[in-house]
């Protein structure tokens, strides 16, 4: 089988959730790294070519087609200039708002909403029930090839505006305000313990389940900054999940 075969057979199965490029066992996440290999190489594989349609002109990999979807994937995607590249999962009940954008080797799992002008990158693992607000980004990362992806678990919110890059782990019912950073240099700080949320063997920021984010700063330690009182951006956490979090979250429904 050469690499155009292959890549074709491991987009047809990541289309099909059969297999995906990170998955969660025994607790930890884990990135499977000979999918992400067979990505590159179809990208190296395939030959430029005229995808135009219309008055508008696209121009792209031959190999790297959007994704045909028909009634029977029961994805919800609303007229707009929303694209999904080949090789990404859309679960049944996922709704897609105009304009939006999902890339290859994502996973996007049942029950979430991806808003207008939302980014989910390459390889990037959304969970179920997920809520990506307007303008939303999460990074995507195809290499290194072992690199894990951004990752959102099951029932996460994310407002809009926030940016969610380099491989950063969102656990389980986590909420995030409008407006948020978090990166692999996220210094993320717990307000409800007085400390920072320790980041991984791997210096991967992880937002712990059921916390709720919000901006925030901290001064700088030492040095002439300090001095002229200039502030770092800092994450604060704030709280944990409560039930007046959960019916502000759950506002969301009336749309589905």
């Amino acid at each position: 089988m050469n690499a155009l075969e292959q890549f074709n057979e491991v987009v047809g199965k990541l289309e099909r959730g059969e297999i995906r490029v990170a998955e969660k066992q025994a607790g930890n996440w884990v990135v499977h790294a000979w999918i992400k290999e067979a990505i590159l190489a179809g990208f190296r594989a395939g030959t430029l070519t005229d995808m135009s349609q219309g008055q508008f002109s696209f121009f792209d990999k031959d190999d790297l087609p959007v994704r045909r979807f028909t009634l029977e994937d029961r994805v919800r995607i609303v007229p707009g200039g929303t694209s999904v590249r080949c090789g990404a999962f859309v679960a049944p009940t996922v709704i897609i708002m105009p304009p939006a954008y999902v890339n290859i080797g994502a996973y996007v799992d049942e029950g979430t909403m991806i808003d207008s002008h939302a980014l989910v990158g390459s390889c990037a693992q959304v969970g179920k029930r997920v809520h990506l607000s307007a303008a939303s980004q999460l990074g995507g990362v195809l290499e290194p090839a072992g690199a894990l992806p951004v990752i959102l678990e099951d029932d996460v919110f994310v407002g809009g505006n926030c940016g969610i890059y380099e491989g950063t782990i969102v656990q389980e019912a986590a909420v995030l305000a409008s407006g948020l950073i978090l990166t692999r240099g996220t210094a993320l700080y717990d307000a409800t313990s007085g400390d920072f949320v320790p980041k991984t063997p791997d210096g991967r920021t992880v937002v712990p389940a059921g916390a709720v984010v919000v901006s925030g700063s901290r001064p700088l330690a030492k040095g002439p900054g300090r001095e002229a009182g200039i502030q770092l951006y800092t994450p604060v956490i704030v709280k944990y999940r409560d039930s007046k979090t959960d019916a502000a979250v759950e506002l969301e429904q009336l749309l589905r």
